[in-house]
């Protein structure tokens, strides 16, 4: 059982790892992608995400310690150059792991890619793109009035549709005539009264 093991070791003696996350650390800010395998990714994300943070505020004491931990004076003039400002208005989450569907060769270990964020012009081009389209109008926010006219409905989709239309047919309902009351003699049918009344 694996309780309380929150560090992957990734078999390795603790300098080695250090040293291990301060190299793939010092690759990803100069080259802003690596790949790698999934477990070694993982445990990146967690050693350079604090050191992130750390650059958006430019001191003195915050290079030191990035320096302590990186090793590396064209990562620290990097990241507090060019990194820090494009990240400043993010609050965390500045890497992404991208899992590939190739596995590597020799052990089967399965591969990703892990890069900044800010940094990926494809998806950030896909994403504006997308935010353009949203804010497009559509053809409800196009019509301009509120309900249109019955004539204009039918005109309107006469145009869309291209098909002729044909008006709605009116039918008009009228009450019944009155019709004359006919008195019927003792023993006469109605025929033979509205006889003797046509006759009349």
């Amino acid at each position: 059982m694996r309780h309380g093991r929150k560090i992957n070791h990734l078999g390795r003696t603790t300098a080695h790892r250090h040293a291990m996350l301060s190299n793939m650390s010092s690759s990803l800010i100069l080259y802003k992608r690596v790949t790698t395998t999934v477990a070694k990714a993982k445990a990146l994300r967690k050693y350079i995400e604090p050191l992130l943070t750390k650059s958006k505020d430019d001191t003195t004491h915050s290079r030191r310690m990035v320096f302590a931990a990186l090793q590396d004076k064209e990562s620290i003039k990097e990241l507090f150059g060019n990194i820090s400002g494009k990240i400043a208005n993010r609050p965390g989450g500045y890497t992404r792991i991208l899992k590939l569907s190739d596995t590597r060769l020799g052990d089967n270990a399965e591969m990703c890619i892990i890069e900044l964020v800010d940094f990926n012009e494809t998806l950030m081009d896909a994403k504006t793109a997308a935010a353009e389209k949203a804010t497009a109008t559509t053809r409800r926010s196009r019509s301009r009035g509120g309900k249109k006219a019955a004539g204009d409905d039918a005109t309107s989709a006469t145009e869309v549709t291209g098909e002729a239309v044909a008006p709605a047919a009116v039918v008009e309902h009228s009450a019944p005539a009155d019709t004359a009351t006919e008195t019927v003699k003792d023993g006469e049918s109605r025929e033979e009264a509205k006889a003797d009344e046509a006759g009349a």
